[in-house]
C-alpha cells in the first residue's frame, strides 16, 4: 500500500503575512468626507421703472420729491432687497421688495461708484444683511463694510 501524502499545515506565521498581502490590494476605506458649499447672492442695480415715452405724459413743472431719513434697525433680510442704486460719494440706496427705500452708508475709505453694477453678499445663517457686521463685494473688486442703515420716507412734494 502506498503511503498517503499529507499536506503540511501552514505555519501560523504565514497567515498574518497573507492577510497583509491581500489587504494591500483592497481600496482604502475613507473615514471622513468633506463637502463644502459656497453661496453668493448678487444684488443687481435697479432698473428704471417707467419707459421714457411715459415721461413725456407727465406735467412739465418741476417735480422734486423730498425724502427724509428715519431710524432703521441694524439688519435687513437679504431676500427682501430688490435692487441697489448709487447715491452720493459713499451711499447706496437699497430698494426693498415691499417698496421701502433704505440708505446704506459705506466706510469712509469706500466709494459708492464702485457699486454702480451691483454687489455680492455671502449670506449668513440668519439670512440678514447687518451694518457693522457684513461686507459688500462690488463687481469691480472692492470690498466695503456696511455702515448705518436709514429708512427714506417721502415728505411732501
Amino acid at each position: 500500500m502506498m503511503p498517503m501524502k499529507c499536506r503540511p499545515e501552514p505555519s501560523r506565521a504565514v497567515a498574518p503575512v497573507w492577510r497583509d498581502l491581500t489587504s494591500s490590494f483592497q481600496a482604502p476605506t475613507q473615514n471622513q468626507v468633506r463637502i463644502q458649499q459656497r453661496v453668493i447672492i448678487r444684488i443687481a442695480p435697479r432698473q428704471p421703472t417707467m419707459p421714457s415715452d411715459m415721461l413725456s405724459a407727465l406735467p412739465q413743472g418741476e417735480i422734486t420729491p423730498h425724502y427724509e431719513e428715519r431710524k432703521f434697525g441694524k439688519c435687513v433680510p437679504v431676500k427682501g432687497i430688490a435692487g441697489v442704486q448709487v447715491n452720493g460719494s459713499n451711499r447706496l440706496l437699497l430698494f426693498l421688495r415691499d417698496r421701502r427705500i433704505l440708505s446704506a452708508t459705506l466706510d469712509k475709505s469706500c466709494r459708492a461708484r464702485d457699486f454702480y453694477s451691483g454687489f455680492y453678499i455671502e449670506p449668513n445663517e440668519d439670512g440678514l444683511l447687518c451694518s457693522g457686521r457684513d461686507q459688500l463685494h462690488s463687481r469691480a473688486g472692492t470690498n466695503c463694510n456696511l455702515g448705518k442703515l436709514r429708512r427714506l420716507i417721502l415728505v411732501g412734494r
